[in-house]
This record gives structure tokens, C-alpha cells and sequence, in this order.
């Protein structure tokens, strides 16, 4: 996975983990899994990690000489650059994202308060 194929779940991906932790909130204990509260932290963590990586690639980009683009040496060293720095965080979402799904089945589960 790289940077760019996360993005648009980056973008959505605060609301996903809020709406995760609120869906938590709701659910009986018998009904959570113990690994799923460090789990959304571990994704939260990598959230903000990309987020300031995606800041910084910005900041890069913003400062490559005017002839960098994609297919030159210095866009192409600095996109792999960002790309390496992203990886970790990538690979906790890669690892750790079906937590979000299984939240939310418990919660479609639930009984209605």
C-alpha cells in the first residue's frame, strides 16, 4: 500500500475512528473485545503519524525546484523518500483497519438501548 492509495481513507479516517470509539462507548462488555480499544489506539497513533508526513510531503513538494515532477529524479527520490516514511503507519492500518469493521458489526448487533 502506498501513501497515495491510503489517501482517501485518510481523509475519513478520523471520522471512522470517532465514530468507532463512540460506537464502543455504547456496546456491553461482554460484547467488546479486549484488544480493541489498544487496537484503535495503535490507529489513531498512525493516523496522526500520516497526517504530518502528509503535511511534510507537502512542504517537500512545495519546495522541489520548478522542472521536478513526477518522473524526475528529484520528485521521484523525494516521493520514495515520503513513501518509506509512511510505511509503519500504513502497515498498522494494513494490520490493525478491520478493527473498525468489527466495531461496527458488535454495534449493528447490539440490542437497541
Amino acid at each position: 500500500m502506498t501513501a497515495e492509495a491510503f489517501e482517501p481513507v485518510r481523509e475519513r479516517a478520523h471520522l471512522l475512528l470517532a465514530t468507532a470509539q463512540t460506537q464502543l462507548g455504547h456496546l456491553s462488555s461482554g460484547s467488546v473485545q479486549n484488544r480493541w480499544v489498544w487496537q484503535l489506539g495503535v490507529l489513531q497513533d498512525a493516523l496522526e503519524r500520516l497526517d504530518a508526513l502528509a503535511e511534510r510531503w507537502q512542504a517537500t513538494r512545495d519546495n522541489l525546484p520548478a522542472d521536478a515532477r513526477p518522473g524526475t529524479d528529484a520528485y521521484d527520490n523525494a516521493l520514495a523518500t515520503h513513501h518509506a516514511a509512511c510505511w509503519d503507519a500504513l502497515q498498522d492500518w494494513a494490520t490493525h483497519g478491520h478493527t473498525l469493521t468489527e466495531i461496527n458489526t458488535a454495534a449493528r448487533r447490539a440490542p437497541s438501548p
